[in-house]
């Protein structure tokens, strides 16, 4: 049967994430922006004057190389030999602003043509460049496992396993990503809540005033962090060679 259904886009959500960490110093943070959830083959068209607020751009996904965000999520998925992928697929990241982008996170919720989810795809941005996607199965709740692949922290080695929450989007957005080693400690929390509200020329303009150049204040915070992180005293673990372009393209 087919899946519930899917929710209206193209939806802004109005988003704080949280990252906790509690080993082996305390440190907390919370950062306010916005998110776009699109239809990757139905994507926003803006009137002329506000494209450069939002611009969804194939190169800044997967390998960069693809003339679409489909070619290039059906080229990675088609990697992971899923063929029936090939329905719907809503996208949650952030947009293009004012000519720079940086992704943390991006999801693709990827469903059949009768509607049925098939995966979930998190693409992971870290800030020297370097993509990873995970695929992923939720049940019916949202929940996955996965193991830690790819370097993202500076202060935390690639190990470990994400567990992680990822309900398709409603009127909430409720998201958590938690690291955990094999130790039992759980390093790292990271939670994204948001509410959904209509993508319109005026609300997209309040948003942007509200969080101004959204996409370079989220890049500078990760760096501002770090900084913080280690006056405190974290060491910084050695970065893994790039293993190939499929797994650490450049932007």
């Amino acid at each position: 049967m087919p899946g519930p259904a899917p929710p209206p886009v193209p939806a802004l959500y109005a988003t704080e994430i949280a990252h906790t960490r509690v080993t082996p110093v305390r440190h907390a943070l919370r950062h306010r922006t916005y998110l776009w959830l699109v239809d990757i083959d139905d994507l926003p068209v803006l009137p002329r004057p506000l494209r450069p607020l939002a611009r969804f751009d194939p190169r800044d996904h997967f390998d960069g190389t693809a003339a679409s965000l489909r070619a290039g999520l059906d080229a990675y998925l088609a990697a992971q030999g899923v063929r029936d992928a090939d329905g719907r697929v809503l996208m949650l990241a952030h947009a293009r602003v004012l000519g720079y982008v940086f992704n943390p996170l991006t999801l693709y919720w990827c469903h059949d043509r009768a509607g049925r989810r098939v995966c979930v795809v998190a693409e992971v941005h870290n800030t020297y460049g370097g993509r990873h996607c995970y695929l992923l199965r939720p049940d019916a709740r949202g929940r996955a496992e996965t193991a830690k692949e790819f370097y993202v922290s500076p202060f935390l080695d690639v190990e470990g396993t994400y567990r992680m929450r990822l309900p398709l989007p409603g009127e909430r957005l409720d998201l958590t990503v938690q690291l955990r080693h094999t130790d039992g400690s759980r390093p790292l929390t990271a939670t994204v809540r948001g509410a959904r509200g209509p993508a319109r020329p005026g609300t997209l303009i309040a948003a942007a005033l509200r969080h101004p150049w959204s996409t370079a204040a989220v890049s500078l915070g990760i760096r501002r962090h770090g900084i913080h992180l280690f006056l405190k005293g974290l060491r910084v673990r050695p970065r893994p060679p790039r293993s190939s372009p499929a797994q650490e393209g450049t932007p």
